[in-house]
């Protein structure tokens, strides 16, 4: 039997966590309790309150009946992270949600200066695993359910004791060796490579940014983003892909913000070619559409540019899409694409006029005039949308935290850069916008979204 994953044999540290909200990269930790446990033994309890340093939500003062006033004397994080870290160290994390309080902790661990790792077991799919016919597997469900005592619902300590009181019921109920079982399945451990550390994963931090992973030699094996890199890196090993067993470096980047991470993979994809990314983007296959009111054609790579994305309906990412995206139009507006110079594979009748899917400008039942007039008010709805500013633009990211700002340059829907500080900015406003497929399609969902910080460059400065 794997000894680290027998529950009644290990060194057990469950942890229950109230914070400030439910994101871990802006929210906090308000209170913390520690129940640690060695030989199914419990040998010492912890908690203590946590001064966020930001405000706590009514409705959470609600829930919690945690106030202010009893954060204002609390400790910061950062003071009681040491000792929190010893307490932790060697132990199993149990959490009932262990992806919610370990990636808080993590993040808070970060924030302190501090590498936090741990094995960690969730009793909500423990609980999914061992009562797999009850429908509820909430702690609330599993209080009710099996009579478990909390004096204090929603405070950590009482919140990480009946957690306890449910692994032991359990022990009892099922008996340790399918407590055990059910553990191991539940907690199953990432297929690391033999040649890499995992101290390359712990060393890449909490954060948002752009992680390369390298084999032996050559180009990298895959490049990814994320706004919590340590923990997609380490997801990757979870999976059967048997490329990953070749990994032997992570190099990373840290950004500011999640866009900062889009466009950088964005970029780096293309430059350094990774062998296991599912899509290769090869700008030099780009295409659009040009109609100049009599005649269409597929505009090339190279005539896609910031000067002529008002005049293209769409641009796609080969000629093949464009081709599909054209004839999608046709069906639906009975265009004849043999008029239009798209079916050349058949002489005389157009058999899509035949089938009915062409209104017949080939065999005279319209004119061309009219014909076209329906093709441009089709391709209409394929044209990129026009640049919504006056002349270029900041988009700018802020990571209150580390106190830190980055400033994206765009001018008509291209990327110029990034910038820290007025000279940098000063310096990609000199560069020629050049269009970028994936770069567009980043850009232009971050600013449908209508929550970004933009502002005109020339207003911009390094304390924006």
């Amino acid at each position: 039997m794997n000894e680290a994953m027998d529950l009644r044999a290990a060194r057990l540290a469950i942890v229950d966590l109230e914070t400030t909200g439910t994101r871990p990269a802006v929210d906090r930790v308000t209170e913390i309790g520690v129940v640690e446990v060695e030989r199914f033994e419990v040998v010492s309890e912890w908690s203590t309150l946590v001064n966020p340093g930001v405000g706590l939500p009514s409705e959470i003062q609600a829930l919690t009946g945690i106030t202010h006033e009893m954060l204002a004397q609390a400790p910061r994080f950062g003071e009681l992270a040491p000792e929190l870290h010893e307490r932790l160290a060697g132990r199993i994390f149990v959490a009932h949600n262990a992806r919610f309080d370990y990636g808080f902790l993590r993040r808070e661990f970060d924030r302190a200066g501090i590498r936090f790792h741990a094995r960690a077991l969730c009793g909500v799919k423990l609980a999914r695993r061992l009562y797999p016919r009850e429908r509820g597997h909430d702690l609330d469900s599993l209080i009710a359910r099996h009579g478990i005592a909390c004096e204090a619902r929603h405070r950590a300590l009482p919140d990480a004791q009946a957690l306890w009181q449910f692994l032991q019921l359990a022990a009892e109920e099922h008996g340790g060796e399918v407590l055990a079982v059910a553990a191991r399945q539940v907690a199953k451990e990432p297929a690391m490579p033999p040649q890499l550390d995992r101290s390359a994963i712990d060393a890449v931090p909490e954060a948002p940014g752009v992680y390369t992973l390298y084999g032996e030699s050559g180009p990298p094996l895959y490049i990814g983003k994320s706004r919590t890199m340590r923990s997609r890196v380490l997801q990757h090993f979870y999976s059967s892909a048997t490329w990953l067993q070749a990994v032997r470096r992570i190099e990373w980047q840290r950004t500011v913000g999640e866009l900062g991470a889009l466009l950088t993979e964005a970029r780096l994809v293309k430059q350094l070619a990774p062998l296991y990314n599912r899509q290769l983007r090869r700008p030099e296959a780009l295409c659009g559409l040009a109609f100049d009111g009599k005649r269409l054609r597929l505009a090339a790579a190279a005539e896609i540019g910031a000067d002529r994305l008002p005049f293209l309906y769409g641009v796609f990412r080969t000629r093949a899409a464009a081709r599909a995206a054209l004839r999608t139009l046709a069906d639906e507006h009975a265009l004849c694409l043999q008029t239009l110079g798209f079916d050349l594979k058949r002489r005389g009748h157009c058999l899509r006029h035949q089938l009915g899917r062409c209104a017949g400008v080939c065999a005279g039942k319209e004119s061309i005039h009219a014909h076209h007039a329906r093709l441009a008010a089709a391709l209409a709805t394929l044209r990129t949308p026009p640049w919504p500013y006056a002349g270029p633009v900041a988009i700018v990211e802020s990571d209150p935290a580390r106190d830190a700002t980055e400033v994206h340059a765009v001018d008509r829907w291209c990327y110029l850069g990034a910038a820290r500080c007025e000279p940098e900015v000063a310096e990609l406003l000199e560069e020629r916008p050049r269009f970028d497929y994936d770069h567009y399609r980043i850009l232009a969902r971050y600013l449908g979204k209508g929550a970004a910080r933009v502002l005109p460059l020339a207003r911009c400065t390094a304390s924006s």
